[in-house]
């Protein structure tokens, strides 16, 4: 099977739970309709109303949601592109590797998935986009972020489940070139907003330190005029 990720770009003055009821009580039945192997969509709902730690810039429409739709092969993904044609202001499609780093269960941050495929997760998901930095060649990019920043920030976060979608290719004309798009799972909600458990810093002259850490890492991993990050809500609706 391959992976495609989806991103849908809408006017952020568009109500939440508006967003949330097309996605799944419309778009989502007509894709797994369209014979989707497996379907997950993350959705800026009412539920996801949290600040992210980069902003959307103030001339930039937001990303609403992320659609990931596992089918036989990428050569056969019109289907689902005419249904998601219509969904938000923009669209731009993906073809990725996904790597799970971890998943629900497979550390101390939260007990193994046992709710149903179209229930909500519990918590809250991340996603970040971003390029790599100019310059910077794929040995260096990929042996970066999955040999240093993939171990480290699992060593200081209380991260529950970690995808890795590396980039092959952009599917739709237009798209913005990323190389990156991370899912990252939060099973409570201030494992996120509460800073020093956000960075796993028991004591507080800590927290300076491990920030350092990850900035001095996130530096040389991503170009920072790409990089986007959004909080959303995790629908699994399909597994594959």
């Amino acid at each position: 099977m391959e992976k495609l990720i989806y991103l849908i770009w809408d006017r952020p003055s568009r109500a939440p739970e508006e967003v949330r009821a097309q996605l799944l009580d419309d778009v989502a039945l007509r894709l797994l309709d369209a014979g989707a192997r497996g379907l997950q969509i993350d959705i800026d709902d009412d539920h996801a109303q949290v600040p992210s730690m980069v902003p959307v810039p103030d001339d930039e429409l937001p990303v609403r949601a992320e659609v990931s739709i596992w089918v036989d092969a990428h050569d056969f993904r019109e289907p689902f592109e005419a249904i998601l044609r219509d969904v938000g202001i923009r669209q731009a499609g993906y073809l990725v590797t996904e790597s799970m780093y971890r998943d629900y269960g497979d550390n101390a941050h939260a007990p193994v998935r046992d709710w149903p495929d179209g229930q909500r997760s519990p918590g809250i998901v991340t996603l970040t986009l971003f390029d790599k930095p100019a310059g910077v060649d794929d040995d260096t990019f990929y042996g970066h972020w999955y040999g240093h920043q993939s171990p480290m920030s699992e060593w200081m976060q209380p991260r529950a489940r970690y995808v890795r979608n590396a980039v092959v290719r952009s599917l739709t004309p237009g798209a913005p070139r990323y190389r990156a798009i991370v899912e990252e799972a939060w099973h409570e909600l201030e494992d996120l907003t509460n800073l020093p458990r956000f960075f796993g810093a028991e004591a507080t002259d800590d927290l300076g330190e491990r920030i350092r850490i990850m900035l001095d890492s996130t530096k040389r991993l991503a170009d920072p005029t790409t990089m986007r990050n959004y909080t959303l809500s995790e629908y699994i609706l399909r597994t594959p």
